[in-house]
């Protein structure tokens, strides 16, 4: 084995850092190890929030031992040219990685080597798509109707680490993943931390009641929702982990339909008004209207969640998101303002942009199997 040293840490305040940490962190994984393991392939879970491959090492002592190593998100291998027919059981394979602390027999993959020889670092593109000009070559700008044509699949560009092996660094943008690893590490930070803030969480004053829930959210692992496959928030999970969303106009409706965990909200374009007995849910409820170019999506009514890591929010939450389609780009930005009174002060704020979708909606199954649960 050979000591290696990792580039993150975890950073807890008000703020998370990239996306890598937001779901449940490389705690887990003794990032400062790197083992190395050979076995044959006996299945394979490919699944989000992370896959997993599953084989049997004989061990020194002669026993089988039964090995699962994660993978990142179905969806985003997916998107990398993974699959899982890879993954042939009684092949052989050899993963290096780093061992998990709690589970004697879990790895974090680094790098995969399959039957044929083919080796597949974590952060590898096996297959590039189009660029976002030539996916959108054939969509009009506009409906018949004259609505700006927001509707179809929509994804955020893959974020890669400069290192695919995924040994350490900042996730960036995979368009120039390459340049700025012959750049160096310096001109990678100040990438992910000025171009994709769309990918970190606000900075926001939090109530005492918001620090209370913060702190609780970063000491219980039950707390966050993706541990249950569920949602985090409409605003957390749109562009987050590169999942492939879909916009579609149903009668007097817009639904928005979340790739990550097949999550799907109702936008009612023919409603001025909230109705005054909403049940409670984790979308909330939403209603529409037509700004020139602009959607405008208000909505109320939510129980009780997450915002974003480890920003908590009540039932007061009231979220205002503004959709915008730029014909020249290729691109869908939303900006969004959120205010809850009860759980943090004045605005949390900010904005994403998706690109026409490389690959079409398909919501990978969800089955959290971490260690760390």
């Amino acid at each position: 084995m050979t000591a290696r040293r990792s580039a993150f840490a975890f950073a807890a305040a008000t703020l998370l850092g990239a996306p890598a940490l937001a779901h449940h962190g490389f705690g887990t994984f003794d990032r400062n190890t790197e083992i190395t393991l050979t076995g044959t392939i006996t299945g394979v879970d490919f699944v989000n929030p992370h896959a997993w491959v599953y084989f049997d090492v004989r061990g020194e002592n002669g026993e089988v031992e039964a090995w699962r190593c994660e993978m990142r998100s179905a969806t985003t291998l997916r998107r990398s040219g993974w699959s899982k027919e890879m993954f042939v059981a009684g092949e052989p394979i050899t993963i290096t990685g780093a061992p998990d602390r709690r589970d004697p027999r879990a790895c974090y993959v680094n790098t995969a080597v399959f039957a044929d020889g083919t080796t597949a670092d974590r952060y590898a593109q096996l297959t590039r798509p189009a660029p976002p000009e030539a996916r959108a070559a054939e969509r009009p700008a506009r409906l018949p109707t004259g609505e700006p044509n927001i509707f179809g699949d929509w994804a955020p560009e893959q974020l890669v680490m400069v290192d695919t092996r995924g040994r350490g660094g900042n996730l960036v943008p995979v368009s120039i993943a390459e340049r700025l690893a012959a750049a160096g590490a310096q001109e990678a930070d100040a990438v992910q931390s000025t171009n994709f803030r769309q990918y970190r969480t606000r900075d926001v004053e939090l109530t005492p009641a918001g620090r209370e829930a913060a702190e609780r959210f970063q000491t219980l692992s039950t707390e966050n929702p993706r541990m249950r496959c569920e949602t985090t928030s409409i605003l957390f999970d749109w562009p987050y982990d590169g999942a492939i969303n879909r916009i579609s106009k149903r009668g007097d409706t817009i639904v928005l339909e979340y790739g990550q965990f097949g999550f799907t909200r109702t936008v009612h374009m023919n409603m001025r008004e909230h109705p005054a007995d909403i049940e409670p849910s984790r979308g909330g409820h939403s209603i529409g209207r037509w700004e020139g170019d602009v959607l405008v999506v208000d909505t109320v009514g939510f129980a009780p969640g997450v915002l974003s890591p480890p920003v908590m929010h009540s039932g007061e939450l009231h979220v205002v998101e503004r959709f915008s389609l730029d014909p020249e780009r290729h691109t869908l930005t939303r900006e969004y303002v959120a205010t809850d009174p009860v759980y943090f002060v004045g605005r949390y704020e900010g904005s994403d942009t998706l690109e026409v979708a490389d690959l079409p909606y398909s919501p990978d199954p969800c089955k959290e199997l971490s260690p760390s649960l």
